[in-house]
C-alpha cells in the first residue's frame, strides 16, 4: 500500500477508534489491529500529529499508581471524520471505474 495512503488511513482510523469514547495508546493499538497493522513507535507520532492539528486532545488519569494518557476527540476530529466519509466516495468511484476496466480488458 502506498506509504501516503497508509498514513492517511492509519490517521482516520486512529480517530475513529477515539470517536465514541476516550482511549489510551495500548487500547487505541487493540482497536485498530483488526483492520491495519500499527505499533507504539508509528501511533504515537500520529497521536502528536493529531493533536498539534487540533483533532485530539490528552489527559492524564492515575490508573494502578501511574499516569496513563487518554486520547479525546474534539470538534475538528470529528469535521475530519467526516471530510474522509466524503472522500471515500470519491475513492469508491475511482476504485470502481478502475476494477470496470479491468473486467472489460479480462473479456477480450
Amino acid at each position: 500500500m502506498d506509504v501516503q495512503l497508509k498514513r492517511g488511513l492509519l490517521d482516520i482510523c486512529v480517530l475513529a477508534s477515539i470517536k465514541n469514547s476516550d482511549s489510551y495508546g495500548y487500547k487505541i493499538i487493540k482497536d485498530i489491529k483488526p483492520y491495519m497493522t500499527i505499533s507504539e513507535s508509528t501511533l504515537y507520532p500520529i497521536l502528536r500529529r493529531l493533536e498539534g492539528s487540533d483533532m485530539v486532545t490528552e489527559y492524564s488519569v492515575e490508573h494502578n499508581g501511574r499516569l496513563r494518557k487518554y486520547y479525546r476527540i474534539t470538534s475538528g476530529g470529528l469535521d475530519r471524520i467526516a471530510e474522509f466519509n466524503n472522500e471515500w466516495k470519491e475513492i469508491v468511484a475511482i476504485y470502481e471505474y478502475v476494477t470496470r476496466e479491468e473486467d472489460k480488458n479480462e473479456k477480450v
